[in-house]
This record gives C-alpha cells, sequence and structure tokens, in this order.
C-alpha cells in the first residue's frame, strides 16, 4: 500500500488545499509516483462531464499519477455546505467501509497518496462517524495546517488533542498558511503555535494572492518536512 499522508486543517479555508496541491507538486517533482485525492467535496460545478469540485481538480492536476476524476474525488456534492448534509440532501450515503475501499484501490497505482479532508478534523459523515475515521481506521500520516489568522491557537491546539487522543494516527507536523494577509504579531503566534502543538512548523507558507503550487512548493521544500514524510510510521 503507498505511504498515506491526510491533510487535515484547523478549520474551512485554512489553506488545506493551497498545501496538499503545493506538496503533490513538491513530491512528482522528486519523481514520485504520487497521487492526489479528495474523499469527499461540497461546493461543485455542473459540466458536461458532471460535477467537478475544484480542489479536487487541483490536487489532480498536480498528481504524476492520471486516474479518472471519480478515483480522485468518489463523492462530490453540489452545494457549498458542510458534506454530511449535502450527502443527505442528495440521499447518499458515505459508509466508512466504503471510503476504505476507495482508498486502497485509489492509492494502489501510487508511492505517496496525498489525501485532503474537508474543513476540520472531525467533520461529519453521513450517516455517521467523521471523516477522520478514515485517516485513524487507516492509520495515515496527518498533517495539519494551521490557518494563520486569528483564532488559529485554539483551533491548532484543540486538533492535535482530538488526533493524538485515538492514538491510531502518526502526527507527521503541522504547516502554518497566511491565510490572513494582515495578520498581527505572526512571529510571536508562530512560536505560541510551536510550544502548543510540541514542535516548530515543518514549514510556513506566506500569503498568496492566488494558489500557485509552484511557489507553495518552494515553500514547502524544507529539511524538517522532508524528515518528517521519511519517518516510519
Amino acid at each position: 500500500m503507498a505511504q498515506g499522508i491526510f491533510i487535515t486543517g484547523t478549520d474551512t479555508g485554512a489553506g488545506k488545499t493551497v498545501v496538499a496541491a503545493g506538496l503533490v507538486r513538491a513530491l512528482a517533482g522528486q519523481g514520485r509516483r504520487v497521487i492526489g485525492l479528495k474523499p469527499i467535496a461540497s461546493g461543485a460545478a455542473r459540466t458536461t462531464a458532471g460535477l467537478r469540485n475544484a480542489d479536487a481538480l487541483a490536487l489532480a492536476a498536480e498528481s504524476s499519477v492520471q486516474v479518472t476524476y471519480a478515483v480522485t474525488n468518489p463523492y462530490c456534492f453540489e452545494p457549498a455546505i458542510a458534506p454530511h448534509l449535502a450527502a443527505a440532501e442528495a440521499g447518499v450515503p458515505v459508509p466508512m467501509t466504503a471510503l476504505m475501499r476507495w482508498y486502497e484501490a485509489a492509492s494502489a497505482v501510487a508511492e505517496i497518496a496525498v489525501v485532503e479532508g474537508a474543513g476540520g478534523w472531525r467533520v461529519p459523515l453521513h450517516p455517521e462517524g467523521f471523516l477522520s475515521d478514515l485517516a485513524e481506521q487507516l492509520g495515515l500520516g496527518v498533517v495539519l495546517v494551521v490557518g494563520l489568522r486569528l483564532g488559529c491557537l485554539n483551533h491548532a491546539r484543540l486538533t492535535l488533542e482530538a488526533i493524538e487522543r485515538s492514538g491510531r494516527c502518526r502526527f507527521v507536523g503541522w504547516i502554518g498558511c497566511q491565510i490572513d494577509p494582515d495578520f498581527a504579531r505572526l512571529d510571536a503566534n508562530l512560536d505560541t503555535l510551536a510550544r502548543l502543538l510540541g514542535q516548530p512548523a515543518l514549514a510556513v507558507v506566506p500569503h498568496l494572492a492566488e494558489p500557485d503550487p509552484g511557489r507553495t512548493a518552494s515553500y514547502l521544500a524544507t529539511p524538517a518536512l522532508s524528515r518528517a514524510l521519511a519517518a516510519p510510521a
């Protein structure tokens, strides 16, 4: 089975896709067989080929392993609402057994699978459970993207506590993503996050006016991130 990295965030809009797409680009640039995956997405556009989510398309565009859209993003819903509500409105259950079968098949073609979650760590599934159950059941390494904005300290610490409580996932580390260009006392907040999360940031991505996987990949090219990803599960 491929090495699995689950990208979660402190909240919706924390910068998960920016980091996930940049990480896929960076790994592909190293000649690795890497695939970006988005298990469930809400907020999609209708196209002639069906519903398409922008985050899933961004991951697919950076993957060095090409698969169908349905493999990249098996559960896609049109309204930009909580995924479990979108799934319920569509009458589509998202059972954990199906997600696990999907991941095993999708990741089989790659050396590394970068799996982007939805929202924060404990986003509910329809009809029950959480998307984080997938990472826990599979024992995936977890990278926490901290959206650098007011309120991130509390969200980051609570997310780490939830990840560690199950004892079933390796906490790879955290990456700061400056989503608020005017975030006051950035350096002091990064120091506080290092204390609250038990380690310095693996990387920090500055505010980008537009998503740019190439630029993001350059910010992720840190020795700390390379060592963390290479560590045994």
